[in-house]
């Protein structure tokens, strides 16, 4: 507090040296002028945060801009010996302040995760106590795409000093977790969430039931996918929040989480954490200064890679440099101020995902420095989160953990000069609908754009503006799409391809060998392929290859295997992803090189996860050694869900829910059908179930 007021000071007598509208009698009024404006901001901040809250999200940025000037402008009237000629120059005086001070800080070492701890304890509102303080908190901490291997070599290198300590302590434990087939956020937040993973064949997919593209970070279609498996007894049902993530886990509350958004627009709670965050000129300093920071960080590192020649790599754009500028620096720090307002308020149970390793890796490559860097970064709010919990009025466990892991490898396109739309519709000399865009990073735009909006007013109004933008970015344009005539839909998930042929039911291998011969053989052979998968009338679902074929529902083998470089769980897990009734007509696997592990994404990615190969399918989950076993391995995020429930039962958090189907059991996402009862797909999908555990 002694170094802020001394910087700030020094701040704004140098305001006063350039400012022509700003005159002080002496150092005295300067030390008083900034005395008093902390004093002031005590009272004032609360009113504006509350008032922006209240507005939308419009107010939010003025208060941004203007707060700390209002708190300025009202010392400044009030200490006799220091004066301003308008309210422009105390805005000016403001921002100068906010400047060099933050400058300042960080010369003095005071940008820490200690003193951004402190803003927020700062910033943060005063909660009464909680009914139930005996009962500790989970917070469940995403860190999106890191796979069991890169946490391994971060602990190992230092990269995560406080995820270190606290192994090296005893009081958590690394553990691996094997991810289901799709290896994509939608699958396994579905399934962690909310215990199912049906009904999700990858990021995005053309609905048979809609007969329209479904793409799981549209609102809209989240909360499509959450309703087909939800029954209100999900992982943050009871007392729970759900911050940034796709889906809400049955939170009653729900900030930045795609499947709330369109329920009712805009979130208070959101607009109040970030107005309380925002309004002090640190923070807005800091998240300005972060967001800066990462776009000329991107850039740079952009260049480095060209010029050393690094394969392999893509195109890094200025697009995705604001992408990765908003995900690693702005929202970063919202994330972590809506969490630091839970955890004062005493909210049981927290789930928030941090993209920011996910967003490097994805252009960058999974193993590169800038991406290991941005698990340092984590490694900070991690840090923080622990000093908050010790103002937490419970105590809080904290579980660390990813929903899939990460492969590198060149783009299908660039090394076959040709991608996998083009590719099925000439062996198929057909006109093909083709969406093989990346979009994850658009939906996160979105969702802060819709949760900061009101019902609303202007800025509802300016709300769907961005929305509908980001909406043309997530779906494709119609060229990308292709003409609704065309009978063929072809989407690309990482190195996960599906291909769609339009109708209420999915084709068989034989019916569409009938339609178009050259199509499988051409695929399966194909060496940017490593396999397709179909069902057929004869054998059922088979995965199919160059040399060979393998028989799901039996375990026969014709030729080659295959699927023997993907690993002794890919038959069963591909069996069950070939179950869901939104599975594709063709699933597209693609090549794995034997000797650098690397694939060749469908999507113009370096970093990619979708289907099989590499470590795209190695999920890491760090637990409290008390709440988890090391044993039995944990397989698929259905598995997972079940783990992470059986620690809320431990620590007395799981109760009845209203309007939830029969009481509340340990990850039972839905009545289950009888084994007598199951249809020939559900027994396939149990059978390989069964066949995936190690």
């Amino acid at each position: 507090m002694l170094v802020v007021w001394l910087t700030s000071t020094f701040a704004l007598w140098l305001a006063v040296e350039l400012l022509p509208g700003l005159t002080a009698d002496g150092p005295w009024p300067l030390l008083a002028c900034t005395l008093v404006a902390g004093l002031v901001g005590v009272v004032v901040r609360p009113l504006m945060a509350e008032l922006a809250a209240a507005v939308g999200w419009l107010a939010v940025a003025l208060v941004a801009v203007v707060g700390q000037a209002v708190t300025t402008y009202v010392a400044m009237v009030l200490v006799p010996g220091i004066s301003t000629t308008s309210f422009w120059s105390a805005l000016a005086a403001a921002w100068l302040v906010a400047g060099v001070g933050t400058f300042l800080s960080w010369l003095t070492a005071t940008a820490t995760p200690e003193s951004f701890t402190t803003s927020l304890l700062r910033s943060g509102r005063r909660h009464g106590p909680v009914p139930d303080p005996d009962v500790e908190g989970v917070l469940f901490v995403q860190l999106d795409g890191v796979p069991f291997e890169v946490m391994q070599w971060a602990l190992q290198s230092g990269t995560m000093p406080t995820l270190r300590r606290w192994i090296d302590s005893g009081t958590h434990r690394l553990h691996e977790w094997r991810v289901q087939m799709p290896c994509t956020t939608p699958a396994s937040q579905l399934g962690i969430l909310h215990g199912s993973c049906a009904h999700v064949p990858a990021f995005r997919w053309w609905d048979r039931d809609l007969q329209r593209l479904l793409v799981a970070n549209r609102p809209a279609d989240a909360r499509v996918i959450e309703d087909r498996v939800t029954n209100g007894r999900g992982l943050l049902a009871d007392d729970g929040v759900s911050v940034s993530n796709l889906f809400s886990g049955d939170a009653p509350r729900s900030s930045m989480t795609m499947s709330r958004l369109e329920l009712s627009r805009g979130s208070r709670e959101t607009r109040r954490a970030f107005a309380w965050f925002m309004v002090r000129p640190d923070g807005l300093a800091r998240a300005l200064a972060r967001t800066v920071a990462e776009l000329g960080r991107e850039r740079f590192q952009s260049v480095r890679q060209r010029r050393r020649q690094v394969q392999p790599r893509v195109h890094r754009s200025w697009t995705f440099a604001a992408l990765r500028a908003f995900s690693n620096g702005l929202l970063r720090d919202l994330n972590t101020a809506v969490v630091a307002d839970e955890m004062l308020k005493g909210t049981r149970a927290i789930y928030v995902d941090y993209v920011d390793y996910d967003e490097v890796a994805h252009h960058a490559g999974g193993l590169r420095i800038e991406s290991l860097a941005a698990l340092a970064d984590l490694d900070e709010v991690l840090a923080v989160m622990e000093r908050l919990a010790g103002a937490a009025p419970r105590r809080y466990r904290i579980v660390v953990l990813s929903d899939h892991g990460q492969v590198q490898g060149n783009p299908f396109s660039e090394r076959f000069d040709v991608d996998l739309g083009g590719l099925c519709a000439r062996l198929a000399s057909e006109q093909v609908a083709a969406v093989e865009e990346n979009v994850e990073s658009w939906g996160r735009v979105g969702s802060l754009a819709g949760d900061l909006g009101t019902s609303g007013g202007p800025t509802s109004q300016a709300a769907g503006r961005v929305s509908r933008r980001v909406d043309r970015h997530t779906t494709g344009s119609p060229g990308e799409q292709g003409e609704e005539a065309a009978p063929l839909v072809v989407v690309g998930s990482g190195n996960l391809g599906l291909v769609y042929v339009k109708g209420q039911e999915r084709l068989t291998l034989e019916q569409l060998h009938e339609r178009w011969p050259a199509l499988v053989p051409g695929l399966a052979s194909h060496p940017g392929i490593g396999f397709i998968a179909v069902t057929s009338d004869e054998h059922g679902p088979l995965a199919i290859g160059a040399q060979g074929r393998h028989a799901l529902a039996t375990g026969q083998v014709e030729g080659v295997d295959p699927l023997a470089p993907f690993g002794a769980h890919a038959p069963g897990m591909l069996a069950a992803a070939m179950a869901s009734p939104q599975a594709p007509d063709i699933y597209v696997n693609s090549m794995l090189d034997p000797e650098t592990l690397e694939v060749a994404a469908f999507e113009d990615l370096v970093g990619s996860h979708g289907g099989f190969g590499g470590w795209q399918d190695h999920g890491m989950l760090v637990a409290p050694a008390d709440l988890l076993a090391a044993t039995p391995p944990i397989v698929g995020a259905e598995d997972l869900h079940r783990r992470l429930v059986g620690m809320l039962e431990t620590l007395g958090h799981r109760r009845p829910v209203a309007g939830a189907e029969g009481p509340v059991q340990a990850g039972v996402p839905a009545q289950r059908t009888p084994a007598t009862e199951q249809t020939p797909e559900q027994q396939v999908q149990q059978q390989a179930q069964q066949q995936a555990q190690p």
